[in-house]
């Protein structure tokens, strides 16, 4: 009888085909498994410091070459010293370009460029000074000198400020050829060394600047969506206190009132305040039901039982409530308005009989809506505002979030003290920009 693999619980065996597991195989796919899970700023990072790994490999690669090639024409203590500076220079390379503040590090300090360019300095003058000493021909000198000139420019150009490192490579490369022209011969093979760095030296020195700076864009991406996300958060988290605040706050007023009507009648022995705690009951039900809509989102409001819902309360408050909504409600002129601008003025209309009910002393409110001109207008009048100048505006959490729904159908909100004690709040919504 076949066993099952070992590691597996009982009576579960191989599949073939099966995806390897966390830790399976060989030492590639481990490295595969671990690169699935990074995310894509950390691959983006590690592709770039790999690539600054290559280049310094593929430069370790042609100059071992060309020492290869030199080796008899040096001598052994030349070539050593050749060979020791070489992985000095490389080590120094790596080293510059991971310091770079691109990457996410400091940038490099003057000890570490420093050393830097006297290791590349005193590889550039062995050469030189083994061309001086005819121990090296001019074609092989050139080559050599364009490599490591073109590879030093990248972590510089990376490491330093633009303009800085531009200076810092540019000097070292004029000082080179200068040198390696007054050594002599003036042939061929210095006119095409020098035209050779001019154009390699600035080409890595981009190409190391332009892979950093990908770096950086795709960590200012990456911390661009986490900033959205979290607005994203707080608008909702917005929308809901709005929600709740405008649900909530005329309810608990309607609530309020009714209780209180209903221990006086209650005091009195009158059978009525049965009803008025009947109408409680429904009150806190449909708070309980709307407070479920606003969690799911997926609540609007509706501006005729909004309205029918003010007059029906004011007037309960001791209140005089007159609604004109004529303009909406004659024949034909009911689909002028979209039902995204009623439910925006709907919430108008609770927001304003909530202020009345908490805020006002008021014994009369009017409540008109006008449909011309192409846009909708809402104004509701009460004669219950407290002392104040007049056409001082009025401000609060609620009027906040009103101002707030009808910016996003193209609406604005106007609240005012007006004289003798009357405010009204009033909302406009442009029908074509909605």
């Amino acid at each position: 009888m076949t066993e099952p693999d070992a590691g597996t619980g009982p009576g579960t065996y191989p599949v073939p085909g099966a995806a390897p597991r966390p830790g399976a195989g060989g030492g590639v796919l481990r490295w595969l498994h671990r690169a699935r899970r990074m995310s894509g700023r950390e691959r983006w990072r590690r592709y770039t410091v790999s690539t600054m790994y290559f280049l310094a490999l593929f430069e370790a690669v042609l100059i071992g070459v060309w020492l290869d090639n030199t080796r008899d024409d040096m001598g052994p203590a030349p070539f050593a010293i050749v060979f020791v500076l070489l992985l000095g220079h490389l080590t120094m390379q790596i080293k510059l370009s991971l310091s770079a503040p691109f990457l996410g590090a400091a940038g490099p300090t003057g000890r570490l460029l420093a050393l830097h360019l006297a290791v590349v300095s005193a590889l550039l003058a062995a050469a030189l000074a083994l061309r001086a000493a005819d121990r090296l021909d001019p074609t092989e000198l050139g080559p050599f000198l364009v490599w490591v000139l073109m590879f030093a420019a990248g972590p510089l150009v990376l490491a330093l400020p633009l303009r800085r490192g531009g200076v810092v490579v540019a000097g070292l490369c004029a000082a080179t050829l200068l040198a390696a022209l007054v050594i002599g011969p003036r042939e061929n093979w210095l006119l095409t060394t020098a035209i050779t760095t001019a154009l390699g030296a600035p080409f890595i020195g981009i190409t190391y600047r332009a892979s950093a700076w990908g770096v950086k864009l795709v960590d200012e991406l990456d911390d661009a969506r986490a900033v959205q996300a979290r607005l994203a958060v707080a608008e909702e988290r917005l929308r809901f206190g709005r929600d709740l605040h405008d649900v909530l706050g005329r309810n608990l007023a309607v609530m309020a009132l009714k209780s209180e009507l209903a221990v006086q009648l209650a005091q009195r022995g009158r059978p009525e305040a049965a009803d008025q705690m009947a109408e409680v009951q429904r009150v806190a039900q449909e708070s309980q039901r709307e407070i479920r809509a606003v969690v799911r989102g997926y609540r609007a409001a509706d501006l005729h039982a909004e309205l029918a819902g003010a007059r029906a309360v004011l007037r309960a408050a001791g209140v005089d409530c007159e609604v004109d909504d004529t303009d909406l409600t004659a024949p034909g002129r009911r689909g002028e308005v979209p039902e995204r601008v009623q439910s925006a003025l709907a919430w108008v209309v609770r927001e304003g009989t909530t202020n009345v009910l908490r805020h006002a002393d008021a014994r009369m409110c009017t409540v008109s809506l006008r449909v011309a001109d192409g846009g909708a207008q809402l104004v509701m009048d009460n004669d219950g505002a407290p002392d104040a100048e007049p056409g001082t505006p009025a401000d609060g959490a609620g009027l906040t979030g009103l101002r707030e729904r009808l910016a996003a159908v193209g609406g604005t909100l106007s609240a005012q003290r007006r004289t003798g004690g009357r405010f009204r709040l009033a909302a406009r919504i442009d029908l074509e920009a909605s």
